[in-house]
Order: structure tokens, then sequence, then C-alpha cells
């Protein structure tokens, strides 16, 4: 690699895989074409080859009433079952999970362990009163039993929704009451950067706004003094003192409901994503197989992602879980002792593939080589990124000084609502380019098109639409199928627009732009605008706020607010601080303004509209464009003064 980056660019220079790589991959090349040639034959022969069902499927895809697709609808399974019972004969003494504690504690847990476990828990939940088709909301760190409980639901058909533990209490109330969920399963407290996050104090402001939790079980991690509410909070080993380790699992259909995870809207309004059992589990183990060049028995695999994201419920629980995958789990922080901790634990446990975000990589360039340098990181075969487009220049570094230069990296693009990975590298059949995520995977369809849905060919830039169904995606939005309709398939009719750009160049790779429409992507995460904007108007000394998301070197992109004041409020560096930590507190520490500009007012259409691709130019020091439509062109300049004179946190 003495080539410059400018050079790469320029050239728009591909990596192809490397021939030793290529021989010992589980290659397999011609599979794009044989998905093609027949892509609903491809999605029932991995459903038949890697799930155990009760009772095959028949039935392939339903598509009688678009958009609310079925995949495999007459097929009866368990992906509890599929994830821990299937292995225990061949392999109940493998390690399923490498726990590593950010005050150093550690845990290894086998099939076996964690079978025992699930149903334990299984039958607690039972106990509580839960039943299939009862809603559980979970809001804990990363602790195995945050996996446990997942599990536990699926193996009695109880839908699960895993709430960040990072949102506020106010996010947290929010999705218990969309949910309707009877119990909550939290912690005393999490590990994060040597501090204690206070997950239950959090949850009990929470559950004053929501009567209908009947139950919350909290597990002990950090024996930070709790409230515990006599007749409804339960400690989790005191739940599981007499409980049976076994538990007979549910027989669920296909298109049962298997979790709901919210992700941020437009309207404010988190959305919450509905997937279900057969063609889920269908899509990421598939994906899991065939992005990470998956070998069940030789390999180490670590998606550095948080559970309570969907990377977390594909590629840390189910996905791997159900291909017999030994994995690590890490709690805290990445740089916490020091930032090296992430190599640290490569190095301890020889792992040979790791999946993380862009935003991580970025900083872990900004911390500097020396740290990855300190450990001895030959055993990583693979690398991965995931969350938001990967800048060509932290793909250079990734590659140069995390995996060997030999070492693959695959590009995902994917979101909550597809459920798995849908444009990626195959490792040993493409060769990569910087920053690329390549081609569509096996068996899914995707185009790029213009305003008027038309295809704008090769090379050629504009939206991406997925154009066919796929088994593992999104069914609806829960209690609210005409928001599934209006979000997702109105743009382009008969085409799900995932409200991203993309362009493809001349070798018909796709390139991510990121978001067209009002969600921001700050490190990985999809913040909605609105929600930020309903955050910071609900402070008393606010009038109105516009919130836009600019480039960031380091996350991607950053908030940037514009705020109006009330009455005689003066705005100053208390004030921005004061309002930072009340967007923190509303919906959590990853959606506070890292700029916040005080204005008299707003650039405004003639309708009352503001104007916020001004207020994005103004952030990003571009251009501005036409402002003849304003009613107040003359705020702008001095937005514009303001915001070159704001200062980062």
């Amino acid at each position: 690699m003495s080539e410059t980056l400018e050079d790469l660019l320029r050239e728009s220079r591909s990596f192809p895989p490397s021939a030793e790589f290529t021989a010992q991959a589980n290659a397999k090349p011609g599979i794009h074409a044989q998905a093609e040639a027949d892509f609903q034959g491809f999605w029932h022969r991995q459903a038949l080859d890697r799930i155990d069902w009760y009772t095959p499927p028949t039935e392939i895809l339903d598509d009688s009433n678009p958009p609310f697709f079925k995949w495999f609808s007459d097929g009866e399974l368990n992906l509890s079952y599929n994830c821990l019972d299937l292995h225990l004969e061949s392999s109940g003494n493998k390690v399923a999970y490498h726990w590593v504690g950010e005050p150093g504690d550690t845990r290894t847990i086998t099939y076996q362990d964690l079978y025992d476990e699930v149903c334990r828990f299984a039958n607690a939940l039972k106990s509580l009163g839960v039943s299939k088709g009862d809603r559980v909301a979970i809001y804990m760190g990363m602790i195995p039993e945050l996996s446990v409980a997942m599990l536990a639901c699926a193996r009695i058909g109880a839908v699960h929704s895993v709430v960040f533990g990072g949102f506020s209490s106010d996010s947290l109330a929010d999705r218990i009451l969309d949910a309707d969920a009877k119990v909550v399963v939290t912690q005393d407290g999490a590990w994060r950067g040597g501090n204690v996050v206070p997950l239950k104090a959090n949850a009990d402001v929470s559950l004053a706004r929501t009567p209908g939790v009947e139950s919350v079980v909290v597990v002990r991690r950090t024996d930070h003094g709790v409230d515990m509410t006599e007749g409804r909070d339960i400690w989790y080993h005191d739940l599981m003192e007499d409980k049976s380790a076994e538990c007979e699992p549910e027989r669920l259909n296909a298109e049962d409901p298997l979790y709901i995870l919210y992700t941020s809207g437009t309207t404010g309004k988190p959305k919450g994503i509905v997937h279900t059992q057969g063609g889920y589990l269908t899509g990421v183990t598939t994906t899991h197989s065939f992005v990470f060049d998956l070998k069940p028995d030789d390999d180490v695999y670590w998606c550095a992602a948080d559970i309570g994201w969907v990377t977390g419920h594909s590629y840390i629980v189910y996905g791997p879980l159900a291909n017999r995958t030994t994995g690590v789990m890490y709690e805290g922080a990445p740089n916490h002792p020091d930032f090296d901790r992430l190599w640290h634990i490569i190095e301890d446990y020889g792992v040979t593939i790791f999946y993380t975000a862009p935003t991580a990589i970025r900083a872990f360039m900004k911390w500097g080589d020396e740290y990855p340098a300190r450990h001895d990181l030959s055993s990583l075969r693979l690398l991965g990124t995931v969350g938001e487009p990967i800048n060509p220049e932290a793909w250079i570094w990734y590659q140069k000084h995390i995996g060997p230069e030999s070492c693959p990296i695959v590009d995902t693009w994917w979101q909550t609502e597809t459920g798995g990975i849908m444009i990626s590298p195959l490792p040993g059949v493409t060769a990569t380019k910087p920053g690329s995520a390549t081609m569509p995977m096996p068996g899914i369809a995707a185009d790029v098109v213009d305003e008027e849905g038309n295809s704008v060919g090769i090379p050629g830039g504009g939206f991406l639409v997925l154009t066919r169904p796929w088994p593992h995606m999104a069914r609806t939005i829960w209690g609210d199928d005409q928001r599934y309709i209006d979000t997702y398939w109105t743009r382009f009719p008969g085409r799900y627009f995932p409200g991203d750009g993309a362009k493809r160049d001349e070798d018909g790779y796709f390139w991510l732009l990121g978001r067209v429409d009002d969600v921001m992507l700050v490190s990985g995460h999809n913040i909605s605008t609105m929600e930020v904007e309903s955050a910071l108007v609900s402070h008393p000394a606010v009038a109105e706020a516009a919130v836009v998301g600019r480039k960031d070197d380091l996350t991607g992109q950053a908030i940037a607010a514009f705020v109006t004041l009330r009455g005689t409020a003066e705005g100053d560096e208390d004030l921005i601080a004061e309002l930072r930590q009340h967007v923190s507190d509303h919906i959590g520490p990853i959606a506070k303004p890292k700029s916040i500009v005080f204005t008299p007012d707003l650039p405004k259409t003639r309708s009352g509209k503001i104007m916020r691709r001004l207020l994005k130019d103004i952030s990003e020091h571009r251009k501005l464009g036409d402002v003849t439509t304003l009613a107040n062109a003359a705020v702008v300049e001095e937005i514009a003064r303001k915001s070159d004179a704001a200062g980062d946190d």
C-alpha cells in the first residue's frame, strides 16, 4: 500500500481478495447470479438449510397484500431452540460468549450455561404472568443477562423491546407505553467509563408514567444502591432461585412477532419496528455466515456494538448463536482504563473477526497508532464496519493498523428496518474499494433512482431503493400500519425507500451518501431532528428551535441547534450547557447538540416553514443558495456570523 490515498481514490482503486484468503475462505463464486436466477428459491433453500423447523415451510413469499409481505408463513419454529438446544449435543461445552466487564471481571459462558440460564428465566417470566404475545421491555447494559432475557422471551413467544441503556427515562417511558409492556427487565447500574449509569433509578422515573407495568426484574451488577418497590420490583437472583433449567420452547408461526425495536422518525415519535420469526432468522443466519466468512469451529467473533441497537440483536445474539459461534461481549467504554482496551481484548481472546462502527474507527485514529501497536492483533483475519458510510481515510487506517494489510474489510449497509445486512462485499469473492459497500447481498435487489423514481443508471447518483421484498424485512410499525406505508413505501411506489442517498460508480459499486430526510446519523445512531427540537422547546427559556445534522470528522454527523429564546432570556455559555443537558435528560447523551446558536429569528419561507437547508449550509460553511423565498432574509447573515463564532463542546 505505497500509493497515497489520493491515488487510490482518483483511480477508484479496488482491492481484490488475496489468493491466500480466497483459498481458505468459504468463497462462493457465482452466488449472486444463482440467487438472482431464482431469488425466492434461494431464500427457501437458506431457510431449510439453516433452521431447524417444527413444520418446514412450503410457502415462500406471500405478496398478495403489499407492502405487508409474508415469508414462510406456514412454517413453525422457535428461535431460542435454534440458538441453544440445537447445539447442546455436539457443542454444549463450546463457548457461546467470552464476557468482559469494564472493571476487569470476566465470565466464560458455554452453550449449556446459556441454555440453563435462559430456561430458568423463561420459567421466571411465566411465573410473572408473561405468555405468548405479551411485551417485555429490557433496559440494560452489556451484560450476559441481556441476551438471556431476549432469548427467554423468544422461548415462550413473548415480544421483547430492548431499549438502549444510554436512553433517558423519558425515552424509556415512551417505548414502554407504545408497546404496552407488562414487565420491565433492568439492572441496578451499568459500568461506563469508570462510572455507574443508574439504570434502575432512570427506570423508576419512567415507571411513574407507565401504570401498565406489573413487574420489574432487577439484575444486581454494580451494588449501586436502588429503591425497590414492594410488590412490583424483584431481584433477578431471587426470582431465579427455584426455577427449573428446563423449559419447553413454544411452537411459533414464522410470522409471529419476535421483537419491537424503536428507531427515530421525522415526526419526533420513535417508530416501533416489528420483526418476525422465520424470515428474520433466515436473513440474519445467512448474512452472518456469508459476510463474515464464518468458520464456527475456529472463529472468535466480536461485534463491538450494543445489543440495544439492531446490530446487537442480529449480529451479537440471534445470528451468531444460531450459527453456533463463539462471541465476545464487552460491557464498557473502549477507552477505559486506557485507549487500548479493545486491542487488549482482541489479543487476550484471539479474536479473528472484528465488527465495529466508522465513528469508533475515527476515534481510534484520533487516539493514536501507538495503542493498537502495543498488542498482537495477528489473530484477526476479517474486519467489518457498520452503522454509517465509512470515509476512505478511516477505511485505509483500519486496514493498515488493525488487521494485517491482507485482512479483508466488509463495509456493510443496512438499517433497523431491513433486519440484516443488505449491501456488502463477500470476502474471498468481492474486490473492495475504500468507502464503498460494493454490491447487494445475494438475493437482494437494489437500485439508485432520481426524484421521479427512474433508475439513474451506471454511473449515477440519487436515492437508494430496494426493489423487491426480502425475508428479514420489517413487517410494520407497531400499532401503526399506515405510518409504515407512508414512511417507507409512498416516496417511490412499489419500492422500499430507506431514506438514504447513494451513487453507483462505473463498476456498478454502491457508495452510500447518508440520510436525505430529517433523521441525523450521529455515531451510527439515528436521531430525529424533530425529537431534538421538541426537547429544546420544552425548556422554559426556548421559544423556537431548529436542528440540522452537519458533517463531523469523528461522529459522521453532529447536531447543530439554532434557538430563539423567550422574552428577556439571555443566551450565554451557562444556558448552552443547560440546554445540552436538558436534551440529554429528555432523549439521552447521544442527542446533545454539539453547537447551539442563539438567534432572534429563524430563516423561514413566507408560508412559515423553517429553511433547514440554509441552516445546514451555514453549519457546514457552504455558499448559501437562493434566499429569495425567505420572509426574513436579513436574519441569515446574522445566523451565519454567530454560527462561525459558536464553539463545539
